[in-house]
C-alpha cells in the first residue's frame, strides 16, 4: 500500500493497481508524491518503476473555473445500485450498503457525481425507513413486556407509545427527504464556505443520501442501534465529501459537523433561556 499525497495534502492510501490506474484515467499526476514502508522519503508517482508509463496523456493548462479531467463524470463507473438494471435489486441494495459502510473510502472513489437526485433519495428512503421502521417496532416490544415502561401506568404509556410510533412509522419518509435536503444543503454552504466545494450541490446530496440509506439499517440493533447508525453516518459522510468533492479530510469533517454544532447550540441557548425564564417566574 502507497500514502500518496498532492502538496500538502493527503489522498489516501492505496494499492499499486488503484495507482496505475488512477494515473491512466488521470485521477493522480505523476508530480503527486508517494511513499510506502521501506522507502527514506517521499518521491514522485512519476519516479516509481512500477508506474512508468501509466501517467494519463499530457494535456493543455486549464482555463479559469475549468474542471479538471480528474473532476468529471467519466472516471467513475458508479456504485452498485446505480447498475440495479444489471443486477437484482436486492444485490444491488445488499452491494451497496456493504460497500459504503465497510469501505467508504472507495465507494465514494467511484459514486457518480451527477446523474439526478432520484436514484441516491430512493436509495435513502428504502434504507432509512426499514431502519426506522424496524427500530420502533423493537421500541414497542421491549415495551409489550415491561421493558423502559413506567409500572404505575404502563396501560397508558403503551397506548401513548403505540400511537406515537404508528405516527412515526407514517411520517417517517417525509422526515427523511427533509432531513436530507436540509443537512446536505447545509454541509455544502459550510463546505462552500471553506473552500472545500470543489462540485455542485448533487454530488454533496448524492453522499449524504448513500449514507443514509446504508447506515439507516444499523438502527436495527437492539437498544443502541439508533447511536451506532448516526456516529457510523458521520463518518461515512466526512469520508464521501472528501473523496466526491476531492478536497482534504479537515474541510469535510467541519462542513459535516458544522451544522450538528450549530443545531446543539441553538437548542442549548433556547434551554436556557428557558429556564432563565422559569428561574424568574418562580422567584417572582
Amino acid at each position: 500500500m502507497i500514502h500518496v499525497n498532492r502538496g500538502t495534502t493527503s489522498l489516501g492510501v492505496f494499492s499499486e493497481q488503484e495507482i496505475r490506474e488512477g494515473l491512466s484515467s488521470g485521477r493522480f499526476a505523476p508530480t503527486d508524491i508517494g511513499w510506502r514502508e521501506g522507502m527514506a522519503t517521499w518521491q514522485p508517482l512519476s519516479q516509481f518503476p512500477e508506474f512508468g508509463g501509466a501517467a494519463a496523456p499530457a494535456v493543455p493548462p486549464l482555463q479559469p473555473g475549468a474542471i479538471p479531467a480528474s473532476a468529471t463524470v467519466a472516471g467513475r463507473t458508479g456504485l452498485p445500485w446505480e447498475h440495479r438494471q444489471e443486477r437484482s435489486f436486492f444485490n444491488a441494495f445488499i452491494d451497496t450498503l456493504s460497500m459504503v459502510l465497510t469501505r467508504p473510502a472507495e465507494a465514494f472513489s467511484v459514486m457518480k457525481r451527477e446523474g439526478g437526485l432520484g436514484e441516491p433519495l430512493i436509495y435513502a428512503l428504502i434504507g432509512g425507513s426499514v431502519g426506522g421502521i424496524v427500530s420502533a417496532l423493537f421500541s414497542l416490544g421491549f415495551q409489550s413486556i415491561g421493558l423502559f415502561a413506567d409500572k404505575n401506568n404502563s396501560l397508558a404509556g403503551m397506548a401513548g407509545t403505540g400511537i406515537g410510533s404508528v405516527a412515526m412509522i407514517i411520517l417517517l419518509p417525509l422526515f427523511i427527504v427533509v432531513f436530507l435536503f436540509i443537512w446536505s444543503a447545509l454541509a455544502h454552504l459550510c463546505l462552500m464556505i471553506v473552500g472545500g466545494a470543489n462540485q455542485p450541490f448533487e454530488t454533496t446530496f448524492r453522499v449524504f443520501a448513500f449514507t443514509q440509506g446504508s447506515a439507516g439499517p444499523l438502527q436495527i440493533i437492539p437498544l443502541c442501534g439508533g447511536m451506532i447508525s448516526g456516529i457510523w453516518a458521520i463518518v461515512c459522510n466526512c469520508i464521501g465529501l472528501a473523496r466526491a468533492q476531492e478536497t482534504d479530510t479537515g474541510r469535510a469533517v467541519l462542513a459535516v459537523l458544522s451544522p450538528l454544532i450549530v443545531c446543539c447550540g441553538g437548542f442549548l441557548i433556547a434551554f436556557m433561556f428557558l429556564g432563565a425564564g422559569v428561574w424568574s417566574a418562580l422567584h417572582h
